[in-house]
């Protein structure tokens, strides 16, 4: 079957799996105690290898039409005092159910926009974190910036707190596109915000930028990207615009006649990765790119790639602790999502109790498909335990013949490889060994972006 009738086929709503189960498929409330007996066991077994941190900062002086994220939208940056003090509380939580000083293997900070807060700011919120951890050889941290406010000063603020990687989100160059998402910003500014990360020492620059937004066109994004390329990030995330107007308000301001239509989408799809392969970018897995030298390469090669809800990383961490508004936890076993909103969150924060508010405790059968689905999306393969067959027959393997059949993947009885091809269709084979989506076909429309 040719690509494009490939693409066509396989252009249908499905998850990005950062989790699995999926988040719409969790539980509508979470017992906390349950949740803190979970977190203090896990962290027992498991700050010997070491933990990962996420710090949601959801403050943006205004507002991107496109944007799924979590975010409070606000110009008064009074409000930067009371959240970080918030943080460092819930933090102090956390910290009296560890018992020892936490192993910290990885710090990212996303938003939002971190880049809102001043570089003082980020200073008092990162050694109040790191102030009580021992490091881990081989950390890493790394923040999320937008050009437009990212400064030299808070970049080498940041150097001196031990962090090397930045994500700019670029999104798209075009005027005629960033007028439609609300997000103006010259490429001369994402070329000095990626100047002054170098000069401060920032080793591992990665791009945002996505394809399927309002008047993008084959030729604006070619511009688009190699304008990016010129300015040679160490990684590209190339997302697909994940439209989900039921759920994100913002995106109810399209006028939808203006997206590109499923055609067009993935020709821009396919523009974009053959332009960053023949600029020397390798195609790590699902929507991320990255040169030979930069370390997401490397751990790809390795197959010590590793997948959560930060996307890819090169740490393999026992517990993902999410700190912050909407932020979420991972402890190997189950998850827990807290407050979405600032007054829930800072109520609970002040009461004194963990901020959770929705979560999954997962089950051995959970357990095995998380398995199968971080195989695919990490090293492009996996193998299959006995005692999941027949499950596999009744669910999966049906499935996995029609990809077979179509050049996307080889597998039989004792596991699956993915093709060259398949690895541009991860998110099809992964839904394959998702089980709740598998008996809850109904939810699949209401629920998930197209694949591409």
């Amino acid at each position: 079957m040719l690509q494009q009738e490939l693409l066509n086929k396989y252009n249908v709503p499905v998850p990005r799996y950062t989790s699995y189960p999926t988040v719409p498929y969790w539980d509508g409330a979470i017992d906390a105690d349950r949740w803190e007996l979970n977190f203090q066991e896990q962290f027992r077994k498991g700050n010997g290898q070491g933990i990962s941190l996420y710090l949601h900062l959801p403050f943006c002086e205004s507002l991107c039409t496109y944007c799924g994220c979590n975010k409070k939208i606000t110009t008064n940056h009074n409000v930067e005092q009371p959240y970080i003090a918030a943080i460092l509380k819930e933090w102090e939580l956390y910290r009296e159910m560890m018992h020892e000083k936490p192993l910290l293997r990885e710090l990212h900070i996303g938003g939002g926009t971190p880049t809102f807060f001043s570089p003082q700011h980020l200073e008092q919120l990162v050694l109040g974190i790191i102030d009580n951890c021992v490091l881990h050889p081989e950390y890493e941290f790394g923040i999320e910036g937008h050009p437009n406010n990212t400064t030299a000063e808070q970049l080498e603020a940041l150097y001196k707190l031990g962090f090397r990687r930045i994500s700019y989100g670029v999104q798209d160059n075009d005027p005629i596109v960033q007028q439609a998402i609300n997000r103006i910003q010259a490429f001369e500014q994402v070329q000095a915000a990626m100047e002054n990360a170098r000069d401060a020492g920032f080793t591992s620059v990665n791009f945002d930028l996505i394809y399927g937004l309002p008047f993008q066109a084959k030729d604006s994004i070619e511009r688009t990207i190699m304008q990016s390329i010129s300015l040679r990030p160490d990684r590209v995330a190339f997302y697909s615009y994940a439209h989900v107007p039921w759920t994100s308000r913002g995106q109810r301001l399209f006028d939808e006649r203006n997206l590109p239509d499923a055609q067009l989408k993935m020709e821009l799809y396919r523009t974009g990765k053959e332009l960053f392969e023949q600029h020397g970018y390798r195609d790590i897995g699902m929507d991320h790119f990255a040169l030979p030298g930069d370390e997401l390469y490397k751990a790809q090669q390795e197959q010590r790639l590793h997948r959560n809800f930060m996307g890819y990383t090169t740490q393999r961490s026992a517990i993902l602790l999410g700190l912050g508004v909407s932020a979420i936890s991972d402890t190997g076993n189950a998850f827990a999502q807290n407050e979405k909103t600032l007054h829930e969150y800072y109520r609970q924060v002040e009461r004194g109790l963990p901020a959770v508010h929705r979560g999954y405790f997962l089950d051995e059968e959970d357990k095995h498909f998380r398995r199968y689905i971080l195989d695919v999306m990490c090293m492009g393969k996996t193998g299959f335990a006995a005692q999941d067959m027949h499950i596999l027959e009744e669910y999966s393997f049906p499935q996995l013949e029609e990809m077979e059949a179509d050049g996307l993947l080889h597998f039989d009885h004792e596991g699956l490889r993915v093709t060259d091809i398949g690895h541009s269709f991860l998110r099809n084979i992964c839904s394959a060994f998702d089980l709740h989506l598998q008996r809850k076909q109904c939810m699949k429309e209401q629920a998930f972006s197209k694949a591409v």
